[in-house]
């Protein structure tokens, strides 16, 4: 079973995720979050669904799945930090994630700045997106989609996506993830906000980085760039050393990254 009282049972958080609201269909998660969230839902509201008309994914792209395949939710924050700290939340879900798949004995990496990997392949995308009243946060809404049991992929997508069940050759109770997500995200979001930055994760996510020590290319539109991936600072800007003697940081959501000759 995977429904509202299945994820519910599974989580066992403080606040994250201890209201859950499940469909069976609806347009977008994140879309079903803000409504919920003008509605005045509390932080640390869940939403899933079995099957998104309308998901979303990064640069407007759409994200569909097959029912009964994926994890596919939204969380609902209210935090009290300067909306110049928000775009940080999308790595910290990343670890998060990483961290709860590496619990269910799968080793996985982190392709920056949130790309989960499993065998060089993407298994999870995240899109947060920020709602703002007089300059400060009104909510910060954290979408995420994981493929947990999906058994096939688009030709085109074949090189770069992959899902836990084509990696082990396993099924996985996806209440279960998500309530391994909740715990991770909590504990990493108390941290956060402790510093508004990512300096009591650095080690963490450094250590599952996919690039870290790797030849990169930076796809800026204005001036593309290789060099050797050393890991994330504070901000969770990439460190990328290009010269003896210099090392630039890389922001996330200005630049793609890719492996000189993979995806990771």
């Amino acid at each position: 079973m995977y429904d509202q009282n299945t994820i519910s049972k599974a989580i066992h958080t403080k606040w994250a995720g201890k209201t859950v609201h499940f469909a069976k269909e609806t347009d977008s998660t994140n879309n079903w979050v803000k409504n919920l969230s003008r509605q005045g839902a509390p932080h640390g509201t869940l939403a899933a669904a079995e099957f998104q008309s309308a998901g979303k994914g990064r640069m407007g792209r759409v994200w569909k799945a097959p029912e009964g395949s994926s994890v596919m939710m939204s969380l609902l924050l209210r935090p009290d930090f300067a909306p110049q700290y928000a775009s940080m939340l999308t790595l910290v879900m990343g670890l998060s994630v990483a961290q709860a798949v590496e619990d269910l004995d799968i080793r996985t990496s982190i392709k920056w700045p949130n790309d989960v990997v499993v065998s060089r392949k993407k298994i999870c995308g995240i899109l947060t997106e920020m709602g703002l009243e007089e300059g400060r946060i009104r909510e910060v809404v954290i979408g995420t989609g994981i493929n947990v049991n999906t058994e096939t992929f688009p030709e085109e997508l074949q090189d770069k996506a992959t899902s836990l069940f084509l990696e082990t050759g396993k099924r996985f109770d996806r209440n279960r993830l998500i309530g391994l997500v909740m715990e991770k995200f909590e504990n990493n979001y108390e941290k956060f906000i402790r510093t508004c930055d990512l300096s009591l994760m650095m080690e963490d996510y450094n250590k599952l980085l996919a690039n870290k020590g790797k030849q990169v290319r930076i796809l800026d539109k204005n001036q593309p760039f290789e060099g050797t991936a050393l890991g994330i600072n504070e901000a969770g800007e990439l460190l990328v050393r290009t010269g003896a003697e210099k090392i630039c940081a890389v922001r996330a959501g200005e630049v793609s990254v890719r492996g000189l000759y993979s995806y990771v």
